[in-house]
């Protein structure tokens, strides 16, 4: 069994010795070799079927280049100096200086611009105090950082040269699922590698790439072309020969976190709005609604008695933001912004974030079975650096309560004023969960000790009376619950015992 890690595609430099065999004799001059005629190339399509991908190969691959990073590390822990290393010392003596270790990353990148502009993944060079980018026929430049961002894992390279060869922005937005794509770049510093394969899904989310999913913004194209440690930065290239993807991640398994055939690239055409952003201000502005969204699955669906599982729902609406103002709403489900259908929240979440703040969205909402259109003038998006809050602890002398002898599978606790003020919520508004059965309905829904029930099925509860009387009116139906978790709202979908 694969044991499967999703990971960055970059890695530092792996040197490998190979050995090479000389036929002939170790001195003495030999006999020129005849001139053989070069051979013609292979036909490219043969019978109406194509044979060979080096017409794109040819094109694509002199833009593509190998990108190394130094980042000086902190010293090696183990040289460190004992007491005895201290009182050996002489008069005047000074400790010898623990030089700080040089870490060379290594990844892949791709000129855009004749003038030498070259986009990369940021975890490539971030860090880095000296970037030496390496061309196909081996010469080398200095690159100066003209702005990276970490959302999107982008940055943007500048080279003093002129008249290089580079890769037009194809419009990633049209590429479909099963398109033939090209890899191209530096796998584990072997040297420039082209692999082929195909578009296996769009709009991908990993939200693994800081480690907060709260703070990354991505859309990858998913491919089954090989992608490896190094092709980070790399370029995915459609067979005309465009640019379609930043190579990014990959999906690895095995003992040595090889390629499995699941890698992830930035699209295009997010990579081109960022790349304008950064060469024109070095920063990359978003804009921001400041609602919590998440997708309607077919249980919420039936809890919130809706035809089908369109748009998206809001879960959370910040005071004072954006959607706030336009009078968005708790429970509001967006079914478009500006006239474009919205199915996933991943995807309303990047269009937001791929707008200007100040600029106006129109909004299509259904509330209540109405529909309603709203404008919203967007809010600017900034990294979110709030902490999350610790589990709530149980209050020995507060009783609890299993609704319905346990029908949803947990305790809960009313609100007492220490947990209402730990929780940064009103006292009496809602019930704590002070513990879950783990084989219980609420457990496979995802809640948790230390959320709060607010809502079930759109009610209002405050005691146990308000579950029990909920619980009976939603009969055999799903049980959708509002839960009040980490400073933010979240809706949950339970199917009772």
């Amino acid at each position: 069994m694969f044991n499967r890690n999703l990971i960055l595609t970059a890695s530092l430099i792996s040197v490998f010795t190979f050995s090479a065999c000389n036929t002939g004799l170790l001195s003495g001059e030999q006999p020129a070799a005849p001139v053989q005629p070069s051979a013609p190339p292979a036909p490219i399509v043969v019978d109406g079927v194509r044979t060979s991908y080096a017409d794109v190969v040819e094109k694509s691959s002199p833009a593509v280049v190998r990108i190394e990073a130094e980042v000086k590390g902190r010293p090696n822990s183990q040289t460190q100096f004992n007491l005895d290393d201290l009182f050996r010392q002489g008069p005047g003596q000074q400790q010898p200086q623990q030089r700080p270790q040089i870490e060379r990353g290594l990844g892949s990148g791709v000129i855009v611009s004749a003038d030498g502009t070259i986009v990369t993944n940021n975890h490539v060079v971030e860090g880095a105090e000296k970037i030496t980018v390496l061309l196909a026929d081996n010469k080398s430049f200095e690159a100066k950082l003209v702005g990276s961002d970490r959302p999107s894992d982008m940055a943007v390279l500048k080279i003093e040269a002129q008249n290089m060869p580079f890769l037009t922005l194809g419009n990633s937005d049209t590429v479909r699922v099963g398109d033939i794509v090209l890899a191209i770049g530096n796998p584990l510093g072997i040297g420039q590698t082209v692999t082929a394969g195909i578009i296996s899904a769009k709009g991908r989310r990993t939200g693994l790439a800081y480690g907060n999913s709260n703070d990354t913004f991505e859309d990858f194209l998913q491919t089954d072309a090989p992608i490896n440690r190094g092709n980070s930065g790399g370029a995915l290239v459609n067979l005309n020969g465009e640019l379609i993807g930043i190579n990014s991640q990959i999906l690895a398994g095995g003992p040595a976190g090889g390629n499995i055939g699941i890698g992830f690239s930035i699209p295009s055409n997010m990579a081109k709005s960022v790349m304008e952003q950064l060469l024109k201000d070095g920063r990359v502005r978003r804009g921001m609604l400041g609602i919590n969204i998440q997708n309607i699955s077919e249980d919420t669906a039936k809890a919130l008695e809706l035809k089908d599982t369109s748009g998206v729902l809001v879960s959370t609406v910040r005071a004072g933001s954006s959607a706030e103002k336009a009078g968005v709403k708790r429970g509001d489900i967006i079914t478009a912004i500006n006239g474009e259908k919205i199915e996933d929240s991943n995807v309303l979440r990047n269009k937001v974030a791929g707008t200007l703040p100040g600029s106006e969205i129109k909004l299509a909402i259904t509330r209540e079975g109405n529909q309603v259109e709203l404008t919203a003038t967007l809010d600017e998006y900034n990294v979110d650096g709030s902490g999350t809050a610790a589990p709530v602890g149980q209050n020995p002398n507060a009783p609890n309560i299993q609704p319905q002898g346990g029908k949803l599978g947990l305790s809960l606790q009313p609100i007492t004023p220490s947990v209402a003020k730990q929780l940064g919520i009103n006292e009496g508004e809602g019930l704590v969960v002070t513990d879950v059965d783990q084989a219980g309905p609420s457990a496979e829904a995802g809640i948790s000790r230390g959320d709060v029930v607010l809502e079930i099925n759109r009610v209002a509860v405050k005691s146990v009376e308000d579950v029990q009387a909920a619980l009976e009116r939603a009969g055999e139906r799903p049980i959708l619950m509002l839960v009040a978790r980490r400073g933010g709202t979240v809706y949950l979908t339970v199917r009772p015992n």
